[in-house]
């Protein structure tokens, strides 16, 4: 389990370390272009909880990992994280289209 700490809060955000990763491409893509967003996620399905961040370039960004090795990403996953960054909604995180995703990705890896 990674984590993402935000700006000065002490508190890190505890994230898969392979959803970190992709994170980390987009965040530092937009970032680097001077592009300000949103991230939302649904926190633990019981608390039904929404949190929403604003990232700007003024504001900073740690990433720590639980892993020292990262792992290939899938590039469907990471253009449609992308593209959804770019929209007026930014970029949404949701857990059953995550694990859609790894399922796909771990299955092509097999049959290669």
């Amino acid at each position: 389990m990674g984590m993402l700490f935000y700006g000065s809060d002490p508190q890190p955000i505890d994230i898969e370390d392979r959803l970190l990763q992709y994170l980390q491409v987009v965040l530092s893509t937009k970032l680097r272009r001077n592009e300000s967003f949103t991230i939302t996620w649904t926190d633990t399905p019981a608390q039904r909880a929404r949190t929403t961040l604003w990232i700007q370039p003024s504001i900073s960004l740690r990433f720590l990992y639980d892993s020292a090795e990262s792992t290939p990403l899938s590039g469907g996953y990471l253009r449609e994280l992308a593209d959804q960054a770019a929209t007026s909604s930014g970029l949404m995180l949701d857990a059953a289209t995550w694990q859609r995703h790894e399922d796909a990705h771990r299955a092509q890896r097999a049959s290669a």
